[in-house]
C-alpha cells in the first residue's frame, strides 16, 4: 500500500465525540514511551504527523487521521503511566476501553509493545482484555534495532508463549524499527487486506 495523503482530523476526548463516519479505522496504542507516534509517522513517511514527546504518555485525546482518503488511522492514549493527574488517567482509560470495546467500524487494533524487554504484565493483560471487544487485533513489537535479533526474538518467543495460555491461536505479529523502516511495508499490508476484505464482503 502507498500511503499518497495523511491528514489529521480531529481529536476526541471519548467515544461520543468521535467522527460519525464509515470510514475503516484502525488503532494503535501502547505502553507509554513504547514508540508509538515515530510507528505512526513511520507509516505515513511523514516526520510530524504525530508529535514524538520526550514527556512519557503525552497522548490524552484519540487522534483521528484519514488515509489516502480511504481509512482512518486512530492513535490512541497509552495505557498504564502517563504524564497526568490520577483522575485524567481514570477518565481517558475508560474512554480507550469504550472506544475498543465499542466502535463498530474499528477493523483492527495495533498493540505495541517494546521488544527490549521481556513480558511485562501490563501489556499481557491488557492484551487479554481485548480479547474479549469485537474488534480483531495485532501485535508489533517495536525498536527492534535497539538490541540484536536474537535477544529481540527471545522477548517475543516468551511473550508468545505466555500469551498461548489463553490464545492458541496467535495474532499476527510484527516486528518494527522507526529508525531503520522494519515492517512498515507487512503493516500497511496487513491493513490493505483487510481494507480488500471489506470490499469483497460489501460486493
Amino acid at each position: 500500500m502507498k500511503i499518497k495523503s495523511a491528514v489529521f482530523e480531529t481529536s476526541a476526548p471519548d467515544l461520543d465525540a468521535a467522527p460519525r463516519w464509515a470510514l475503516p479505522e484502525f488503532a494503535f496504542i501502547g505502553r507509554s514511551n513504547v514508540g508509538k507516534s515515530s510507528l505512526i509517522n513511520l507509516l505515513a513517511e511523514r516526520r510530524d504527523l504525530a508529535k514524538v514527546s520526550v514527556t512519557p504518555g503525552k497522548t490524552q485525546l484519540i487522534n483521528f487521521y484519514v488515509m489516502n482518503d480511504r481509512w482512518s488511522l486512530v492513535d490512541l492514549p497509552g495505557y498504564g503511566y502517563a504524564h497526568a493527574s490520577k483522575q485524567e488517567r481514570t477518565s481517558f482509560n475508560q474512554a480507550v476501553a469504550g472506544f475498543l470495546a465499542e466502535r463498530r467500524n474499528l477493523a483492527c487494533v495495533f498493540v505495541l509493545i517494546d521488544s527490549r524487554l521481556p513480558p511485562q504484565a501490563i501489556d499481557l493483560e491488557f492484551v487479554e482484555w481485548l480479547g474479549q471487544c469485537r474488534a480483531p487485533y495485532a501485535l508489533v513489537f517495536t525498536k527492534t534495532d535497539k538490541q540484536s535479533a536474537t535477544q529481540s526474538r527471545a522477548n517475543i518467543a516468551l511473550f508468545t508463549t505466555q500469551l498461548a495460555q489463553w490464545r492458541p491461536d496467535l495474532p499476527d505479529i510484527f516486528l518494527s524499527s522507526a529508525k531503520t523502516k522494519r515492517g512498515r511495508m507487512e503493516i500497511l499490508g496487513c491493513i490493505a487486506a483487510v481494507l480488500d476484505g471489506k470490499n469483497r464482503a460489501a460486493n
